[in-house]
């Protein structure tokens, strides 16, 4: 039986270089690859690995891995233009309370709301995203104004658009 890195590895060469849109096609090419793996132990493998779907022209949606630099935000590099493309794909926000609700086009939202998380931005407590919508949590005291800043400050783009 191989272990957990082998299969970590392949599924990152598979994920690499195929469009895999879900779990079913993914636990098929491993196993045509030798690597008998189960649903369970995959879905368990590609939230270790951080593997994120993203929107795909052809096939709907598709894993990717992560990049290295979001996960892993340089010192010297400065945050804001570094999630700029994201801004692409956000169509609004409103508010209620201290809860924020952004609309992004569909598959943005998980790769926004990580942005933001790990923005570490005091504004925001945290964030939960599904495929086009991602709810803020925003800190008590905290004004609509002062996130809008703080999410520009993420994704200068935004900016006169939000």
């Amino acid at each position: 039986m191989k272990n957990k890195e082998e299969r970590f590895e392949l599924i990152k060469q598979i994920i690499s270089s195929e469009v895999i849109s879900n779990q079913d096609d993914l636990q098929l090419r491993l196993h045509a690859k030798g690597m008998e793996v189960t649903q369970a132990t995959l879905s368990r493998d590609l939230k270790s690995l951080q593997v994120i779907k993203v929107s795909d022209a052809k096939a709907g949606y598709a894993y990717r891995m992560p990049s290295y630099d979001l996960l892993h935000p340089s010192h010297n590099e400065s945050g804001s233009s570094r999630f700029d493309f994201l801004a692409d794909g956000v169509l609004g926000i409103e508010f209620s309370g201290n809860l924020g609700v952004i609309k992004t086009m569909p598959g943005f939202a998980s790769s926004t709301a990580l942005a933001i998380d790990e923005s570490e931005c005091k504004e925001i407590l945290g964030t939960i995203a599904g495929d086009d919508t991602i709810l803020l949590v925003i800190r008590d005291g905290v004004g609509r104004n002062d996130v809008t800043r703080a999410l520009v400050g993420i994704m200068p783009k935004l900016e006169n658009r939000i």
